[in-house]
């Protein structure tokens, strides 16, 4: 069939199409109108109803009537969100219907059947479907196979069919304005326009260009680890964004976003992100930073933030006692520790009441170990915590009588009464009586505080516990095994009492301490979180994953990462996949390898992957650009000039433009020397800014994940990067850029760069 004739035939079927999508929006907005104006009508009756307190029967009746309104109401609401719902697919759809067409003939039937694939499902009567939604199963066959046999999987098995057609659409207002058939995966032209966009502050959704090895980790069903292990730019997240969406469309009845977890670097990305997933047409999961998560939990303490742990100088003690506390082995080693706490060492607080001892903690002490020897941690806790209740009860009588408690009694306004009194009648035998109810209601409010102390385990010194394991550890694990003497490691153990002191906690010691803590007092984790995705794990350690492993016991975790990327774990990356193995079901373990990088093009691809010793496994995607250049200057001055005209270039070619420094100070010194000149900036300073638009100056750490047109590295010289442990960040630095890439240098260039082939950068010497 002529091209034309096909474009035509092609553009008439999308013009029923959207006919039809418009006249399902009019009907939703009738049931909208509908259901708006049954709620005013039902919350107009509720005011109507006559309030008959005077009788039993009469209450019970005004009871009855608030309940079937109510329940009217509540179905009404439902009624209201789920057609709002709909409607604003409908209105997704009338932007862009579909965006792909395949043709197949399924075993033993008669005739080829086509299908339409777009981001939501569409029918206009019951079963007969104008659009799929791109994660109903059909759909994987159009990311899956090649022209010919096909299988793929349905809820009820494999199923096989004969694919002869292939089809993809660029639409643009209701107009088809590209067709292209293809035998492979997503073609390369669609995928090529695709990348050719510009950046924006938020990411988008990739469900037109997903590819093979993407679609592999979206609809993985049977795994419990998924472990992704990706170049960057390789659409590892937005892959794992679009497994979330198609997680709560399949498992839709029994799974929600609330029971999915994203543990993201930090903040910024966090914002990046979250219009992916409406943008599908789904509500966003719990998204926060691992520090959120344990920050939630000890809110009394300070953890080490992002740019703390970054400007941390790490001597070699301190990675040593650093590789110690982030093993598996001393996540173990914290297990068996706790367990000995049923028989001895568990450290008490006093409980306070008016500045005095109110239970001491010998007390508290004797009440833990009076239970038999077989009760674990979980249920010696409970008991202490009913005992203290019992003891407080007791305790409630004898303070009664005190002096305090009847002066108190005496000097009661009108107010204070009725509020004590609240509904109690009045009528005492005598005045002995009353005061008796009035001193006891006194007691209890003052015993308030000291019942949420016991409910709340306050009477337990988790700091000292913290602090006491620390100082055991020397017989839990072998101190030479890590390169440290005894000396070294009770200098460690001294530093961290002093932060406890002060309220500061370690980024490492945070995790040891909510483990410490969770196994003390019996907590078994969160139960109905299925879901956890884990993104930039090579900046996790052992210890940490391990806890998370605990803290969601039921949940199938996704891991995503580029071990070429570790900014805060060098050592772990490359032991992480093989700890991993330990911790999970090698038979429910799936690695995948995504190696092509799309972000950014052909040539800054190829430049970045030579600072990496073992870069040579990523692939660059075949979109081509100008070469990365260098920049070097003579003096600091010189080199911000070289940066205000790399960025009035940028600005007019490209929407978002980074410059990325080292270290925040960095990053500040360059803003005022760029501000001094007139040049408007927007720094980032810490991770709980957002992304705006415009140039922006942003640390190396917070810009992970984060993708951008033009990226410049601000002052790549050889005394800011010069380890070859400084290889990874000068790469994630450098691997944000999609389109355009320029590294300035104040005197002579990092000796990172000696191993990129000269004819892969423009050299610049000012």
């Amino acid at each position: 069939m002529a091209e034309n004739s096909v474009k035509e035939q092609e553009q008439r079927h999308l013009d029923h199409v959207l006919a039809e999508v418009k006249k399902a929006q009019t009907r939703a907005e009738e049931r909208i109108k509908t259901a708006k104006n049954d709620i005013e009508d039902i919350n107009q009756q509720t005011n109507d109803i006559h309030l008959n307190t005077t009788t039993y029967s009469g209450m019970m009746d005004t009871a009855m009537s608030f309940r079937a309104q109510q329940q009217m109401l509540d179905e009404r609401h439902n009624s209201w969100q789920h057609a709002a719902d709909h409607l604003a697919t409908l209105k997704r759809l009338e932007q862009k219907s579909y965006f792909a067409r395949i043709d197949f003939q399924e075993k033993g039937a008669d005739k080829p059947e086509s299908v339409y694939i777009g981001l939501a499902s569409f029918s206009d009567r019951p079963d007969h479907f104008l659009v799929y939604d791109w994660r109903a199963p059909i759909s994987s066959v159009y990311y899956e196979g090649k022209l010919g046999q096909v299988s793929y999987e349905t809820p009820v098995g494999p199923q096989e069919v004969d694919l002869t057609l292939k089809r993809q659409f660029q639409i643009k207002d209701g107009t088809i304005v590209t067709i292209f058939d293809t035998d492979e995966q997503v073609g390369d032209q669609m995928l090529l326009e695709a990348l050719g966009n510009h950046s924006s502050t938020k990411m988008k959704s990739i469900v037109t260009t997903i590819q093979r090895t993407q679609n592999e980790i979206i609809r993985d069903a049977k795994d419990d680890l998924l472990f992704v292990q990706g170049a960057a730019g390789s659409g590892k997240t937005a892959a794992v964004l679009q497994r979330v969406a198609w997680l709560l469309y399949r498992y839709r009845g029994h799974l929600t976003s609330s029971q999915v977890v994203l543990f993201s670097p930090n903040q910024l990305f966090n914002d990046y992100i979250d219009q992916v997933l409406p943008e599908l047409g789904e509500h966003n999961m719990v998204q926060m930073t691992y520090f959120q998560f344990a920050n939630r939990r000890v809110p009394g303490l300070h953890v080490q933030t992002l740019a703390q742990r970054f400007a941390a100088s790490q001597d070699s003690t301190s990675q040593n006692v650093q590789r110690l506390l982030t093993s598996l082995r001393y996540f173990k080693a914290t297990g068996r520790y706790a367990k000995h706490l049923g028989h001895a060492n568990l450290r008490f607080r006093n409980i306070m009441f008016n500045g005095q001892v109110f239970i001491s903690k010998d007390k508290i002490r004797e009440i833990y170990y009076s239970f038999n020897n077989n009760y674990n941690l979980g249920n010696r806790l409970d008991g202490t915590k009913e005992e203290l209740i019992k003891y407080l009860n007791h305790r409630v009588s004898t303070e009664m009588r005190s002096k305090w408690v009847e002066e108190r009694v005496q000097s009661l306004s009108k107010e204070e009464l009725d509020t004590l009194f609240a509904n109690e009648p009045r009528e005492f035998a005598s005045d002995d009586q009353e005061f008796k109810f009035l001193a006891r209601k006194i007691v209890m409010q003052a015993f308030e505080p000291i019942k949420r102390a016991i409910n709340h385990n306050q009477w337990l010194n988790i700091n000292g516990q913290y602090l006491h394991l620390l100082r055991v550890t020397p017989k839990l694990v072998e101190l030479a095994d890590y390169g440290l003497t005894a000396d070294q490691w009770q200098t460690f153990v001294d530093q961290t009492k002093e932060g406890l002191k002060k309220r500061q906690i370690s980024a490492t010691g945070i995790s040891i301490y909510l483990y410490l803590y969770d196994l003390i007092t019996g907590k078994h984790g969160q139960q109905d979180i299925r879901y956890v995705f884990v993104d930039e794990v090579q900046d996790y350690d052992p210890y940490q994953l391990a806890y998370l492993k605990f803290r969601f016991p039921r949940a199938k975790f996704t891991l995503l990462g580029d071990l070429n990327q570790a900014i805060f774990t060098h050592e772990n990356s490359r032991s992480l996949l093989r700890q991993l193995s330990t911790m999970f079901d090698p038979a429910k373990t799936k690695v995948v390898q995504l190696t092509k990088s799309y972000r950014s093009t052909k040539q800054i691809t190829d430049f970045t992957k030579h600072i990496l010793l073992d870069g040579e496994a990523i692939e660059a995607f075949a979109r081509n650009g100008a070469l990365p250049r260098v920049i070097e200057s003579g003096d600091v001055a010189a080199s911000v000039d070289a940066v205000a005209a790399t960025l009035q270039q940028y600005q007019q070619e490209h929407d978002q433009v980074a410059i990325i420094g080292k270290t925040l100070a960095d990053c500040e010194q360059l803003f005022q020397a760029l501000e001094e000149r007139g040049v408007k900036t927007t720094l980032i300073r810490t991770e709980n800014q957002r992304l705006v638009k415009g140039p922006i100056i942003v640390p190396s750490f917070l810009a992970k994940g984060l993708e951008f047109d033009a990226v410049v590295v601000w002052n790549a010289n050889n005394q800011q990067y010069h380890g070859d442990d400084e290889r990874q960040l000068l790469y994630t630095i450098c691997s944000r850029a999609m389109h355009e890439l320029t590294l300035t240098a104040v005197g002579k260039l990092t000796p990172l760069l000696d191993r990129v082939p000269a004819d892969e950068y423009e050299l610049i010497k000012k």
